[in-house]
């Protein structure tokens, strides 16, 4: 295994059990935290509601992540940067949904469309990772 898929290997399995235990969080202790903070209940439905957001797409974004890592030694560099961008979308995307949450930071919102960006630019580049058949020299029309 290549440096860079061992990277995204380590990620994904951290990306994965943070995502598990944020998510577990989210489903039995979040919603005690946020009402012993005082917040009305409209509010906490709300927060719970972002928190599990993140959670989502975090944990989807892990199995993606050990998707990429699974093509060993064959992985281009557009997989490669994929992955680095699905990481950084877990970090802006999910992590600043999580701060929003947990320190009822508003302007956190601001951060997380740029892990949505980063995650699509992801997704895009995972067309060009596909491989080409050695009798292939240009795309069809």
């Amino acid at each position: 295994m290549n440096p860079a898929n061992r990277f995204l290997l380590v990620a994904a399995a951290i990306a994965g059990a943070t995502g598990v235990s944020l998510g577990a969080f989210a489903a039995h202790g979040l919603e005690g935290l946020l009402q012993s903070q005082g917040l009305e209940p409209d509010l906490i439905a709300k927060r719970v509601r972002q928190f599990e957001t993140g959670s989502r797409y975090h944990l989807v974004h892990a199995v993606a992540l050990l998707a990429l890592a699974a093509f060993g030694a064959n992985a281009s560099s557009w997989i490669v940067k994929s992955g680095y961008l699905f990481l950084a979308g877990i970090v802006l995307f999910s992590g600043s949904l999580y701060l929003l949450v947990l320190t009822e930071t508003p302007w956190m919102g601001a951060i997380t469309p740029l892990g949505g960006v980063a995650w699509i630019v992801a997704w895009i580049l995972l067309a060009f990772a596909t491989p080409k058949r050695p009798d292939e020299t240009s795309p069809p029309v």
